[in-house]
C-alpha cells in the first residue's frame, strides 16, 4: 500500500505539473528559476510536479556559491547546477542536504562528480541508506534511468549545531530532531532561514512520520532565531508568516485527529473525513496525496498515546503498529 500511495504521488504530479524552461539559460530546464530581488545573492530553483515541486537554494559567496538540497533526480541536480552558476557567474562549492528525504539528498553524487563538497549532520546521515532503499524499492523502476545507482554519501559535518564556512560564507547549521523526518539541519544565514519540509508554502504536509507535535516544537525552534526570510522546501519563499500558518495547519491535522478519537487499527472512514476537512480548509494546497499516507500515521501515534495515558484502554500497540512501514522519509 504504501509504495502503491508514494506511487500516485509521482503520477499525480505529472499530471498537475509542466515543464517549464528557464528563459535565461541557454539550456532547456524541466524547472524553474526565482531570484529574488530584495536579495540577490540567493536563488530558487523549483522542480517539476514530476520531482515534487523540490526547492534547491542556492547562496552567492565571494568565493563561490552554496546549494541548500541537492534535489530528487540527478538529472534535476545537475539543472541546478547549471542554472546557479549561470546565474552567479561563480562555481557551486559546495552544497547542504537537510534531512533524510530523496527529494533532498538524490542528488548528492551528481554534485561530488563535479567535485562539489555535500555537507550534512551525522544524524541525518545515518538515516539515508534505510530510506534510500525504501524509496528505490517505491520509485527506482518508474524513474529509470534517472534515479541513483548506489546509496548516497554526503560528508558528515558532525551531531551539533555549528557554523559552516563555505564559499567564504558563514552559515549556521541547527541541528534539530524529529519533524517531518527524524533529524533536520535549519541553516540560518543573517536574517534568512532555509528549513527544508518543515514549513511548506501551498503545500500538504508530509506526515509520514507521525512525529507533529516535535514538529511544532521544531517550529517555535526556527521562530526563536527570528528570520525575516523563510526559505521552505515547497513553495516561494516567504516571511515568519509561512512558519505561523505551518502552525496553524498542523495544528489543525492534530485537532481533526483527535476529534474523532482515534483507536486502532485506524478508522479509513473517519481519516477520510479528516482528510476532506484538510482539502475543503486549504483549498489549493499541492499534494493532497500525501495525506493517504500521512493522516494513519498522526492516527496511529495519537491513539497509541491515548491507549497509554488511558488503562482501561488496555496495552498500547507495540511500536511495529504505531508507526506504518516506511516512515522515517518522504518522496
Amino acid at each position: 500500500m504504501f509504495a502503491r500511495a508514494l506511487q500516485l504521488v509521482a503520477l499525480s504530479s505529472l499530471v498537475l505539473s509542466a515543464p517549464a524552461c528557464v528563459s535565461h539559460s541557454s539550456t532547456p530546464m524541466t524547472g524553474r528559476v526565482e531570484v529574488p530581488l530584495a536579495e540577490r545573492r540567493i536563488g530558487q530553483y523549483i522542480s517539476s510536479g514530476w520531482s515534487f515541486d523540490t526547492s534547491s537554494f542556492w547562496i552567492e559567496g565571494p568565493e563561490g556559491v552554496v546549494v541548500i538540497d541537492v534535489q530528487f533526480l540527478p538529472s534535476v541536480a545537475a539543472e541546478v547546477i547549471a542554472a546557479a552558476e549561470r546565474v552567479t557567474r561563480k562555481k557551486v562549492v559546495a552544497a547542504i542536504v537537510l534531512h533524510a528525504n530523496p527529494d533532498k539528498f538524490n542528488g548528492t553524487a551528481t554534485f561530488q562528480a563535479r567535485g562539489i563538497e555535500v555537507w550534512t549532520a551525522e544524524q541525518v546521515l545515518a538515516r539515508i541508506p534505510e530510506v534510500f532503499a525504501r524509496r528505490t524499492e517505491a520509485f527506482a523502476e518508474r524513474y529509470a534511468p534517472d534515479w541513483p545507482t548506489a546509496v548516497p554519501q554526503p560528508r558528515s559535518f558532525g551531531a551539533a549545531t555549528t557554523t559552516l564556512k563555505l564559499a567564504g560564507l558563514e552559515l549556521k547549521a541547527h541541528v534539530l530532531g524529529p519533524g517531518c523526518s527524524p533529524a533536520h539541519v535549519v541553516i540560518e544565514w543573517g536574517d534568512h532561514v532555509f528549513v527544508g519540509d518543515l514549513v511548506a508554502n501551498k503545500a500538504h504536509a508530509w506526515l509520514e512520520n507521525g512525529e507533529t507535535e516535535a514538529w511544532l516544537q521544531r517550529l517555535a525552534e526556527i521562530e526563536a532565531m527570528q528570520p525575516k526570510h523563510v526559505h521552505p522546501g515547497r513553495g516561494r519563499s516567504g516571511g515568519p508568516e509561512l512558519i505561523a500558518n505551518q502552525r496553524e495547519y498542523l495544528q489543525a491535522v492534530l485537532s481533526l485527529v483527535a476529534a474523532e478519537k482515534p483507536t486502532l487499527p485506524p478508522d479509513p472512514a473517519a481519516m477520510q473525513r479528516v482528510r476532506a476537512e484538510l482539502e475543503r480548509r486549504y483549498e489549493g494546497y499541492r499534494f493532497p496525496v500525501f495525506l493517504e499516507i500521512g493522516l494513519p500515521a498522526v492516527w496511529r501515534r495519537m491513539a497509541t498515546g491515548n491507549a497509554t495515558e488511558s488503562p482501561a484502554a488496555g496495552p498500547a500497540e507495540g511500536p511495529a503498529e504505531a508507526r506504518p512501514a516506511g516512515s522515517n522519509s518522504q518522496p
